[in-house]
Parts: structure tokens; C-alpha cells; sequence
């Protein structure tokens, strides 16, 4: 079994990571085709995805014995502590030096990049050129390192480790799962949808803390509502709340979610992962959390479906009730400045309509008519598909009345069922 196997989900970064490993671990190999000796390996990306994991596994499948550096000194004391790990790695080589969480060696900002610690680790780089030492690093961002550090030489490969998205979120979400006892009707794809995009470490919180209601419960095994009521607490800040909503706040709040939710859906069929009329971060209202398409940054369309799915919960509201929607100024905000990007980054209106500092009054009221006639269409497009699809919007505001959350799967049962209950209606 390969210390690799221990990695869950991230099968390219684990294929460079083997890659690399081999070549460290079998340097006569490549000698004899005049390779020479690679440069350190720095893994870069948010708290919690894996890097450590990572790391460790590539030095143990190494073979190599491993000397860890982290900040566990005061910065005087910390500078010698760096020199003695380097120079023992020397003299225990062939050799791997482990600089866990570099970004914590040194308290600095973007202006004030060559920190001691810095300066100390990238000249004992250099002293260690030669002596079969490879320099292994994580770090949760490389922006205050001084850029010499990261050359090539120094650094010869930078991986990025980004959150677990898609099938890796899923292959995370069962093997965590798998841990622990749950029901066999776990509902994995649905659950890894409302994890997607979230570290390893939040992933394996959530599901822990479903364990946790369950016991609380009495119950033998975990099942769905725990680890939707942990993904509430743990990703959305919505715990449940002994205060229930005042019913008329509470009606509104559903047509609202469910107005977001409906055209979303309509759209874009699966793009919504969890609506919920529950207080989110304290909050008055509740949330919808929608999924990205792979094709979302690349596709103006799909940016637009995001746009009429945030207006629809004025839309929805107004509809419904008649009157102007006082909880929608989050949701105009971020309509807004979806729109402001097809004209400022994406050029989608003609270049007469790009602005910067300096333009003039001119191009800066084109623009903005420009966009104000696109948000009036988009919002006009939300409240044409809420109208077609009434019944959709009732029957989902009335089920989030009840059950104060629903999730991808459960949403797409109730489309469903109004579907079938519409045809019926016109036979």
C-alpha cells in the first residue's frame, strides 16, 4: 500500500506528488539521463484542505528521515532553531527539511517581505545545495514571501491545493462516512453538494458533529437530518433556535427563499444546494446557497441565470404580497455587481462602455444606463418565470413553512410532483 492511498480525492495533485516522489526517491534513475536534482516542493492553499497530510505522505514514501520545522519559538530563537534543523538534515542526508505552515515563520505584510525568518530559510537553501536535502513546505499563502524565495532553484514546484470541489468533495464526504455508523440510505451525492467547496477539515467537522446529534438523540445510527442539521451549524452559521419565527415574517421569508430557489431551478436544473428559512448569522432572513457549474466563470449565460435567480426573491415577495421587498438589499447588491463585471471586466456591452479612474462623465452615465436597462429585463425574466410557475413556488414556500430547510434532492422532488400534478390537472 502506497503512503499516497492515504490521500483522499485530488487525483492530479496526488499523480504530481507520486511523480515528484519518485524522482527523489529514485534520483540514480534519472542521474543516468543527466536529470539533475529538483528544487523544493511548496504546497500552497487555504487552512485544512490536506497539505500537511500531503506532505507527510510524500516524505514517508520517500524513505527519506524527515526534519520538521515549525514556529514554535520566539522570533530570535526560532532563526537558530531554522539554522539547526537545516544543517542536521545536512549531515543526516539523503534527507527531506519539512517547513510545515512557512507563512507563520514570520509576522509580515506585502510591504515588509524579507522577515529574518525568510532570509534565514532561503540562504540555508542555498548552503544545502549538493548535500541531497530536499525542502518540502506548506503554507496557507505565499503573498508576504519575499518573491526570491519562490524562484526556481529555491522552489521548483508550487502545487495549489484548493478546497475539495465536485467528485473529490463526494470521494471526501464517503470515506468520512465511512468512519462512522450511519444509515445505508445516506444520501452522499446530496450531502457532498452541501460540502462542495468547503476544506477537508470542515468536511470531517460536519460529519463528526452529525455523529454528535445522533448520539445526543439516542438514536443507533446517523442518518440525514444529522448531518443536515451539522452542515446548518458548522457551513451556513444556522443553528436551530428554541425563538420560532413570527408566522408573518416567517411566510415572507419562504416566499423569498423559494422565489430564489424556483428560478434557479428553473434555469439551471440542480443549481441550488440548500434553501432554508433559517436565521443565517444572525440574520432576520434565511439562505439559498446555490452550486457553481464547472462552466460558470467561463459563461456569461450561466452568470446571468445567477442574476435572475438573486432577483427572484424580490420578485417572489412582491408577487405574492403585493408590496416592495425590504430584505432583498443583499441580494441587489450582488445582482449588481455581477452586472458591473460584464461591463468593466468582460467588455460584453462594447468597449464605449468600459470605465476606469479616469473616464469621462460620459462613458460613466452609458454605462450606467446601460446596466440599469439589463437589471430592469433580468428582474422582469425572474418575475415572468415565477408567474409561469406558481404552483412550483407555492408548494416549495409552503413545504420551507413546514421544514424550515430543504436540500438539492428534496427540491427536486417537489418540482416533480408539481410536474405530475399539472399534467393531471390538464388531462
Amino acid at each position: 500500500m502506497s503512503e499516497f492511498d492515504k490521500i483522499i480525492g485530488y487525483k492530479d495533485i496526488k499523480a504530481e506528488l507520486i511523480r515528484l516522489c519518485d524522482v527523489v526517491k529514485n534520483s540514480e534513475k534519472y542521474k543516468t539521463l543527466g536529470v539533475k536534482p529538483i528544487g523544493g516542493l511548496l504546497l500552497d492553499g487555504n487552512p485544512g484542505v490536506g497539505k500537511t497530510l500531503m506532505a507527510n505522505c510524500f516524505a514517508t514514501e520517500s524513505g527519506r528521515k524527515t526534519f520538521v520545522c515549525r514556529k514554535n519559538k520566539p522570533n530570535g530563537e526560532f532563526v537558530k532553531e531554522i539554522k539547526n534543523v537545516f544543517a542536521e538534515a545536512a549531515e543526516n542526508a539523503p534527507s527531506i527539511v519539512l517547513l510545515d505552515d512557512l507563512d507563520k515563520f514570520a509576522n509580515e505584510d506585502t510591504y515588509h517581505r524579507n522577515a529574518e525568518e525568510y532570509v534565514t530559510v532561503q540562504s540555508c537553501i542555498d548552503e544545502i545545495k549538493g548535500r541531497d536535502v530536499f525542502v518540502l513546505a506548506t503554507t496557507n499563502g505565499t503573498d508576504n514571501f519575499p518573491q526570491s524565495l519562490l524562484r526556481s532553484g529555491r522552489f521548483d514546484t508550487i502545487i495549489y491545493v484548493n478546497a475539495p470541489h465536485g467528485n473529490d468533495a463526494v470521494a471526501i464526504v464517503k470515506y468520512f462516512l465511512s468512519q462512522k455508523k450511519t444509515v445505508a440510505e445516506v444520501n452522499t451525492e446530496s450531502i457532498a453538494k452541501l460540502l462542495d467547496g468547503n476544506s477537508c477539515a470542515e468536511l470531517e467537522t460536519v460529519i463528526n458533529t452529525a455523529g454528535q446529534y445522533a448520539g445526543y438523540a439516542n438514536k443507533d445510527m446517523i442518518d440525514d437530518d444529522d448531518i443536515i442539521r451539522a452542515c446548518l451549524r458548522i457551513i451556513y452559521k444556522a443553528p436551530e433556535s428554541s425563538t420560532p419565527h413570527n408566522p408573518a415574517i416567517l411566510e415572507r421569508t419562504a416566499y423569498h427563499e423559494a422565489g430564489h430557489a424556483v428560478v434557479s431551478e428553473i434555469l439551471e436544473e440542480g443549481s441550488v444546494n440548500i434553501v432554508s428559512v433559517r436565521k443565517n448569522t444572525g440574520t432576520i432572513g434565511g439562505f439559498t446557497a446555490y452550486q457553481n457549474s464547472d462552466e460558470y466563470w467561463i459563461s456569461k449565460t450561466h452568470m446571468e441565470h445567477r442574476v435572475i435567480s438573486v432577483l427572484a426573491g424580490k420578485a417572489a415577495t412582491e408577487i405574492v404580497f403585493g408590496e416592495t421587498d425590504t430584505g432583498a438589499n443583499n441580494d441587489l447588491h450582488r445582482a449588481f455587481d455581477i452586472v458591473e463585471r460584464f461591463s468593466d471586466h468582460y467588455c460584453s456591452y462594447g468597449f464605449d462602455c468600459w470605465t476606469d479612474r479616469e473616464t469621462s462623465l460620459s462613458r460613466q452615465e452609458k454605462k450606467e444606463s446601460r446596466i440599469t436597462a439589463d437589471m430592469e429585463n433580468y428582474y422582469a425574466t425572474a418575475k415572468k418565470i415565477l408567474i409561469e410557475n406558481r404552483a412550483f413556488l407555492d408548494r416549495l414556500a409552503k413545504r420551507l413553512q413546514k421544514k424550515d430547510t430543504l436540500i438539492s434532492s428534496e427540491i427536486k422532488e417537489i418540482k416533480e410532483q408539481t410536474t405530475r400534478d399539472l399534467k393531471k390537472t390538464m388531462q
